[in-house]
């Protein structure tokens, strides 16, 4: 297998915002590269089974040979906020657990994607967040802003947070979720300004698995070759 090239955390600012979708997308076009990449969810809630439809997603666009209790160390019964669903189950999240089985994905592919669960400050624990996870395994982190009445808040406040991480945001992606949403052009121009990261990519409302995966293949590309919109020439891709 050839090098491994890198691992990035896909955060959100919210829950339900297009995080998997993008995940999917990009590990679709990476495998039209050539690329064997595998999508991670560390933690999912709302298992059926043993089961979740996100990691579903993720598993469907990855690469063969990848262990299912590696992409999704946690999975919870209970469609509740992770710390919930592990009180209820008795199951404390462990970050170096999750640390430990991103490690062996590394091993077997190319390109890893971890997909946060809801947004950045999201409850692991009785005091950790999905913050805590991020730091553990010290990805560069791309963030997906769910475009509707609310997002600038919530998408200023997640970079903020990422920033007092000592993390690396290498850059937005938005997804629209209303599709009547007003101003968007001047909502994006805002972010744009404000974010101090570039906008990688802009996902329309309805998905489409071949769209999505064309319209985010220049961040594919981004990510093979740490050529990002706004770094510096050479810049390496990962910390």
């Amino acid at each position: 297998m050839s090098a491994f090239l890198g691992s990035w955390f896909i955060a959100g600012t919210d829950t339900g915002v297009g995080k998997t979708r993008v995940t999917a997308a990009l590990l679709r076009a990476l495998g039209a590269r050539g690329v064997r990449a595998a999508g991670m969810k560390p933690v999912a809630a709302g298992c059926t089974g043993g089961r979740n439809e996100d990691v579903e997603a993720l598993a469907a666009q990855s690469c063969a040979g990848i262990a299912m209790p590696d992409m999704n160390p946690y999975c919870f019964a209970e469609p509740i906020s992770p710390h919930l669903a592990a009180e209820l189950e008795g199951v404390p999240i462990d970050p170096a657990r999750i640390v430990a089985a991103h490690a062996r994905l590394a091993t077997r592919c190319q390109v890893v994607l971890v997909e946060g669960t809801g947004g950045w400050l999201t409850p692991i624990g009785a005091t950790a967040t999905m913050a805590d996870i991020a730091q553990a395994l010290g990805l560069p982190i791309v963030l997906v802003v769910g475009l509707r009445l609310g997002c600038l808040n919530l998408a200023l406040l997640s970079a903020q947070a990422i920033a007092q991480q000592r993390l690396v945001l290498r850059g937005w992606i938005g997804s629209l979720i209303d599709p009547t949403m007003r101003a968007l052009d001047g909502n994006i121009a805002t972010l744009t300004a404000r974010l101090g990261a570039p906008m990688l990519g802009h996902l329309p409302h309805a998905p489409r698995d071949q769209e999505d995966a064309r319209q985010l293949r220049a961040v594919a590309d981004a990510l093979l070759q740490g050529s990002w919109p706004g770094a510096t020439p050479g810049a390496e891709p990962s910390p």
